[in-house]
C-alpha cells in the first residue's frame, strides 16, 4: 500500500504528454520487434561547410597512448583498440553515456587523425550499440561531432550518412517522455543538424521545441527551472553554441536528400533563410534573448571565487566553469540582462564579509524533479571569498544508499522532524509528495519563508534569516504536534576547523551561538564536491524544541 501511494503521488504530477509518449513508445516498440523494423545505419546525405568561433574545449578525457577514457573520476582502459561502447556495468549508466557523448573530440590536446579514428570505430560498431543509440547521447554526440568535423572543415560520406542516420532515429525519439533539459538538448543538437546538413525539418523540429520550451525553462530571473547551477551552465554552454552556429553561417544553394525510413520526409531546403523567415522564426533573436537571462542568473548566483553553490543536482568539473562562460560569451558580444533573483526560489546577500545563498524555493519543476533534492529554506554560506557552510554536494546518480543519502534532508542545512522527509524522495531521480514553499516577507535585510512539507504529520516549518554585516541569524519555528523530535543540520567545508564548547561552536571563519538549543552533536559526513570524491567534513545536528535561534558571527577579514 505505502509503495503504490509513493507512486500515486509521483505520476500525479506527471503531465499528460509524458505519460502518452511513455506509452506510446513502449507500445510502438513492442509493435516494431514483431514486424522486425530497424533504423537505417546510413542516409544518403550531403554536409555544408560551417564556421564556427572557437568554442570552449572540453577537459581531457581520453588519452590515446594507453586507450583510455576518464569520466567522473573513474578511468577505464579498453585493450586492443576495442572499446565497449555500451559498458554500463563497470561504472554504471552515467559513466556510459559519457563515453557515447564523445565530448573528447573537442578536448584541446585530441588530433584530428585520433579523432577520426574514434569516429570511425564508433560507426564500425553501429549494429551493436545501444547505450548510444538512447536520444540523448544522440543529440550530444550529434553536436560534438559537428563541431569536430567543422574544426578540420572534414566532409565524409560515411560519416555524413551515419550522422543524418541518428537524426532521423533522434526526430522519431523524442524525448517529450523525459522533458525538461533532455528535450531542449534534443533542439539544440537538431538545430546543429539542421544547418550543418541545411535540412528544414531538422530546423522546423528544433524551432517548436524552443518556442515552447525555453519560454517555460527559462524563469523570469534567468535560472533554469530545474534550480541546479550544474544544468543551467550546461545549458547555457548550449545556447551560445548555437548563438555562435546561427551567427556564423550563411546559406547556401544545396540539393535534396533520398525519403527517409520513416515517416517524415527529410529534404534540404535550396533558401534556409527563406525558410527561417516565411515562419516567423529569428533562431538568432530567441537565443539571444534566453541567453542574456541565463547570464545573469548565473552572475548573480556564482561565489566571488568562481564557484557554483553545489544545491540540488550540482558538481564541479562536469560542465564549463563561470569564468569560461563569460569569456565565451564575451567572445560573442553577449551580456547579461540585469535583473533580482526572483522565480527561481534563491536568494543572495552579500556584503564585504560574506555571501549567503538561501533557498526558498519548491521542489521544480513538478512534472520533472529528478535533480531536486531536499533542501527548502536550506543556505549556502562563503566567508571571505571562501566557502564555510556547505551544501554536501552530489556524487553519484546511482539508485543506491549514497544517492539517497544525499538528497535527503540530513545532507542539507534545514530542519527534520523525527525521520520525516520534506519531500518524499526515492529511486535516483523520483519524488513522490513535495514541500511547497511560502515566502512570507522579505526585503533588503532578512527574509521569513515556511513549507508545508510535514504537513501530513500537523506541522509547519518557519525559517527568518535576518542580515548584518558581520552575523547571521537564523530563526527556526515550529508549529504544529511536538511529539516528535526536531533536528537542524549545519555542514562544514572540509577546511573548517570546529571546537563545540556548550551552546557556542568556534571555527576559523567565526563564532556560532544557539539559543533553545537542547543537545549539540558534532559528527563527520562526506562532502562530495564531484562524481565519485567523497571527503570526510564535520557537521552539527541540533535538537531543539518548537525554537531555534543560530546566529553566526563572522570574522573580520585577516
Amino acid at each position: 500500500m505505502k509503495t503504490a501511494l509513493l507512486y500515486f503521488h509521483t505520476i500525479i504530477h506527471l503531465r499528460p504528454t509524458q505519460i502518452y509518449y511513455q506509452i506510446f513508445y513502449k507500445i510502438r516498440a513492442g509493435f516494431r520487434k514483431i514486424t522486425g523494423f530497424t533504423y537505417s545505419q546510413f542516409v544518403s546525405v550531403e554536409s555544408h561547410s560551417i564556421t564556427l568561433k572557437p568554442s570552449i574545449p572540453s577537459n581531457q578525457s581520453y588519452f590515446s597512448e594507453q586507450n583510455r577514457f576518464q569520466f567522473l573520476n573513474q578511468s577505464q582502459i579498453f585493450s586492443d583498440n576495442k572499446i565497449n561502447w555500451n559498458d554500463e556495468k563497470t561504472f554504471g549508466k552515467l559513466w556510459a553515456y559519457n563515453l557515447n557523448y564523445f565530448d573528447f573530440l573537442n578536448q584541446e590536446n585530441i588530433t584530428k587523425g585520433e579523432g577520426l579514428a574514434l569516429i570511425q570505430a564508433y560507426i564500425r560498431e553501429g549494429q551493436n550499440l545501444k547505450t548510444g543509440f538512447e536520444s540523448y547521447p544522440i543529440s550530444l554526440r550529434g553536436i560534438n561531432w559537428i563541431k569536430f568535423l567543422s574544426k578540420y572543415q572534414i566532409q565524409d560520406i560515411e560519416i555524413d550518412g551515419f550522422l543524418m542516420a541518428q537524426y532521423i532515429r533522434l526526430v522519431d525519439n523524442l524525448e517529450y517522455h523525459v522533458m525538461a533539459n533532455h528535450l531542449l538538448e534534443n533542439a539544440f543538437s537538431l538545430l546543429f543538424g539542421g544547418y550543418y546538413f541545411r535540412n528544414q525539418e531538422l530546423l522546423k523540429v528544433a524551432n517548436k521545441i524552443f518556442q515552447k520550451e525555453l519560454p517555460e525553462q527559462i524563469l523570469a530571473d534567468g535560472g533554469h527551472f530545474e534550480r541546479s547551477p550544474m544544468y543551467h551552465q550546461i545549458i547555457l554552454f548550449r545556447l551560445l553554441d548555437c548563438l555562435n552556429l546561427v551567427r556564423c553561417n550563411l546559406t547556401r544553394s544545396v540539393g535534396r536528400l533520398n525519403s527517409s525510413p520513416v515517416e517524415r520526409d527529410f529534404k534540404q531546403t535550396n533558401n534556409l533563410a527563406a525558410f527561417i523567415e516565411n515562419r516567423g522564426v529569428s533562431f538568432e533573436q530567441i537565443l539571444t534573448f534566453y541567453t542574456k537571462k541565463m547570464l545573469n542568473f548565473l552572475q548573480n548566483i556564482t561565489f566571488k571565487n568562481g564557484d557554483i553553490p553545489l544545491v540540488n543536482d550540482a558538481a564541479k568539473n562536469i560542465t564549463t566553469t563561470t569564468k569560461q562562460l563569460f569569456n565565451y560569451a564575451n567572445q560573442l558580444n553577449m551580456k547579461p540582462q540585469k535583473s533580482i533573483l526572483s522565480e527561481s526560489g534563491y536568494r543572495k546577500f552579500e556584503n564585504a564579509n560574506y555571501e549567503l545563498l538561501i533557498d526558498v524555493g519548491n521542489t521544480a519543476p513538478d512534472y520533472q524533479p529528478a535533480h531536486a533534492h531536499c533542501d527548502t529554506l536550506s543556505f549556502v554560506l562563503y566567508v571571505h571569498g571562501k566557502p564555510f557552510i556547505v551544501d554536501t554536494g552530489t556524487s553519484t546518480y546511482e539508485n543506491n544508499e549514497i544517492r539517497q543519502k544525499e538528497r535527503s534532508i540530513s545532507a542539507h542545512n534545514t530542519v527534520q522532524i523525527g525521520n520525516f522527509e520534506q519531500s518524499e524522495i526515492w529511486s535516483s531521480f523520483r519524488v513522490g509528495r513535495r514541500a511547497k514553499a511560502k515566502i512570507l516577507s522579505e526585503n533588503e535585510y532578512e527574509i521569513t519563508a515556511s513549507h508545508d512539507g510535514y504537513k501530513r504529520i500537523g506541522i509547519i516549518h518557519q525559517r527568518s534569516y535576518s542580515i548584518k554585516n558581520q552575523a547571521i541569524t537564523i530563526q527556526d519555528e515550529i508549529f504544529g504536534a511536538t511529539q516528535y523530535l526536531q533536528k537542524a543540520y549545519l555542514h562544514f567545508h572540509p577546511n573548517v576547523e570546529i571546537n563545540v564548547t556548550g551552546n557556542v561552536v568556534e571555527t576559523n571563519f567565526g563564532k556560532i551561538n544557539f539559543e533553545n538549543v537542547l543537545e549539540i552533536q558534532l559528527s563527520e559526513y562526506y562532502f562530495s564536491e564531484e562524481f565519485n570524491k567523497r571527503t570526510r567534513s564535520k557537521m552539527l545536528t541540533l535538537i531543539f524544541e518548537k525554537h531555534l535561534t543560530t546566529t553566526i558571527n563572522i570574522r573580520p577579514s585577516a
